[in-house]
């Protein structure tokens, strides 16, 4: 299956560089200026990723990106963050707003092409794995779906962006193992792109967050100085 990228970038020599070098890498691509345009491509069918400007006419990419991620129809859909805000505090606003990955300007289109390639391998579930099961929290690799499970309560669902899903998909893989920054970085990401530490410190943040509602975030513990785990027995508080 060919997979489709949506550009929303309103500068149309940008829009069309990255065009043509996603084109050139064998993938399908469509093009907006501004988020409605975006809206209105989506309709029908969502894109396999989404390449985002942050600044845009009318509604800003970070402003998007959170509605997206609020909508459960396009929760999980990859989005690559584009800007020339290139300060760490821009990165994380941008990570924080629902971005799975952040690119500045200039750009090389080379590292952009294996950004995209590395974001769209990263949502294939691993399914050797087989079902996974921490406390009350239960993963079905094939079905995608995470669940909250509890004695004598009805099962909840706990919609997950796809790096989220990841990060505890291995997580609950190598259970009560604390996992170094690097280490995330490695195993969830992967070593083809350079992505900073601070990345995981966000998406850890995010993971948290969705697994509140239900109380199952005190199951992923932070190691003061060594990294993060998940763990069957948390720290009661």
């Amino acid at each position: 299956m060919t997979h489709r990228i949506l550009i929303v970038e309103d500068e149309p020599s940008i829009a069309e560089l990255i065009a043509v070098n996603l084109s050139h890498a064998g993938y399908e691509v469509e093009k907006a200026m501004q988020t409605d345009l975006a809206m209105n491509a989506m309709r029908e069918s969502l894109p396999s990723l989404i390449v985002l400007d942050w600044m845009l006419p009318g509604k800003s990419g970070v402003q998007f990106a959170k509605e997206l991620r609020a909508n459960e129809r396009t929760r999980s859909l990859p989005i690559l963050m584009l800007t020339a805000k290139s300060e760490e505090a821009d990165k994380v606003m941008g990570l924080d707003a629902g971005a799975d990955d952040y690119v500045t300007k200039p750009f090389s289109p080379k590292e952009l092409v294996a950004r995209v390639k590395a974001l769209l391998r990263r949502q294939s579930p691993v399914q050797d794995t087989g079902p996974l099961s921490v406390g009350p929290l239960k993963l079905d690799p094939i079905s995608h779906r995470v669940l909250a499970v509890r004695p004598n309560a009805e099962s909840k669902p706990i919609p997950l962006g796809p790096t989220e899903y990841r990060l505890l998909q291995f997580f609950m893989a190598n259970p009560e193992r604390v996992h170094s920054r690097a280490n995330l970085l490695d195993k969830v990401w992967g070593s083809e792109v350079y992505i900073e530490e601070r990345t995981v410190d966000v998406h850890i943040k995010r993971l948290r967050a969705a697994l509140a509602p239900l109380d199952c975030d005190r199951f992923i513990e932070t190691v003061r100085g060594s990294g993060y785990r998940i763990t069957k027995t948390p720290t009661e508080t």
